[in-house]
This record gives C-alpha cells, sequence and structure tokens, in this order.
C-alpha cells in the first residue's frame, strides 16, 4: 500500500510502501515514554519504502527494550516521531508512526506486542464517556 505523510509543522512530508498486515500496537516502555501516552501504533514499511519529499528527519539511537540498538526519527522543529529502524546503512524496514500518516484510518492494527508493558487501564477504554471537543 502507497502512503503519504508529515510531521505536525509541515517541514518533513514523505511517502512509503506499507504491509497493512503488520500494523500493530507496541505496549513497550520506551514507546509510552517516546509518544507521551498508554502505546505507539506502528506500521512497517517494505525494505528502503520511505522517501522523504520534503527535509530530513533528525535521528538519534536508542537501545529499545529488546537491547537492540534502534535509529529514533523525528522532526527537528516541532518534534513529531516518524519512524524507528535499524542503524546502519544497509537495507532496513521502518515502523512509520501511524499518526503521521494521513491513510492513517486505514491502517487498522493486527496485533499488540510487548503487551505485558500495556497499562491496566486499557481493556476498559470503550467504556469511558466519548464527546467530540473537551469540555472545558
Amino acid at each position: 500500500m502507497k502512503v503519504t505523510g508529515r510531521c505536525h509543522c509541515g517541514e518533513l512530508v514523505f511517502n512509503a510502501i506499507v504491509d497493512p498486515e503488520k500494523t500493530m500496537i507496541c505496549h513497550c516502555t520506551d514507546c509510552q515514554v517516546l509518544s507521551a501516552t498508554a502505546f505507539r501504533t506502528v506500521v512497517v514499511s517494505e525494505i528502503d519504502g520511505v522517501q522523504f519529499t520534503k527535509g530530513k528527519p533528525k535521528e538519534y539511537v536508542k537501545v529499545a527494550q529488546s537491547g537492540n540498538p534502534r535509529a529514533q526519527g523525528f522532526c527537528e522543529h516541532c518534534g513529531t516521531g516518524i519512524y524507528a529502524s535499524a542503524i546502519g546503512d544497509e537495507p532496513k524496514v521502518y515502523n512509520l508512526r501511524v499518526g503521521a500518516i494521513d491513510q492513517r484510518n486505514e491502517l487498522i492494527p493486527k496485533r499488540q506486542i510487548w503487551s505485558r508493558s500495556a497499562q491496566h487501564w486499557l481493556a476498559d477504554i470503550g467504556q469511558l464517556p466519548a464527546a467530540e471537543q473537551s469540555p472545558t
């Protein structure tokens, strides 16, 4: 599937080829901290299947909960997380952050990973009152 995406401020624009069947929710503690929320939703790209058409992401390397070093790509202007990938120059896949993809509504998670780190209250989220806007 071809997708397009961007960071929040528009300094980074990209297109990618992804496999929608490889859309997942990650509950690892790194994803919780990096997303500043309870989990992160990602989709896996084809090998070298990401192309930036505007801007260049900034990267830093973090050793993941798995023990593997992972490059974290983000916009240096607004901070939007775009991907995680292996480090080095070899061909690689990218775990793209679904929230930065324009077609995010079509990318339905097929599995959850690092579920032992999941926030206990997620099982009850469907029972919470819902509104179209903030009450304040």
